[in-house]
């Protein structure tokens, strides 16, 4: 069984996944519109070209997402997805990378738990912890 997050945007997925492809290192197998999909004839003209249905494989996990319309669409709260860097390096490159135009929560800083750690909500309005534990804390 696979634990798979899907996320819900607001008419930017497919930014959010390019974003996200580019600054996680992953790829982007499937993006669907609704304009290519046989919901095509039910959607509103500028619906057309957002995202049905999106899926990123970062490392074996995928990621799945959709523009919802706006009376569907609801602001994410009450989780976070969390980025388990190698190394401290790489929490700072994703940190720095994610928090340009976001809200920071919690600046990245070490921890008792974590070499690196920081919470911010990007600039699509989506929930991230970037975490990169220390040896006695990292799984075996």
């Amino acid at each position: 069984m696979n634990l798979n997050p899907h996320i819900n945007f607001q008419g930017d997925c497919e930014a959010a996944f390019k974003f996200y492809e580019q600054h996680l290192g992953g790829k982007i197998q499937f993006l669907l519109t609704y304009g290519a999909s046989p919901m095509a004839k039910d959607v509103a003209p500028e619906w057309q070209s957002k995202v049905v249905h999106a899926a990123l494989n970062i490392d074996g996990r995928i990621i799945t997402g959709a523009d919802n319309p706006p009376s569907h669409y609801q602001t994410p709260q009450g989780f976070s997805l969390t980025i388990e860097a190698k190394d401290a390096a790489e929490a700072e490159r994703v940190f720095a990378a994610f928090a340009e135009n976001a809200t920071v929560q919690m600046p990245l800083q070490e921890t008792f738990w974590a070499t690196r750690f920081g919470m911010l909500v990007d600039r699509f309005g989506i929930p991230w912890m970037v975490n990169c534990a220390k040896a006695s804390q990292q799984a075996a």
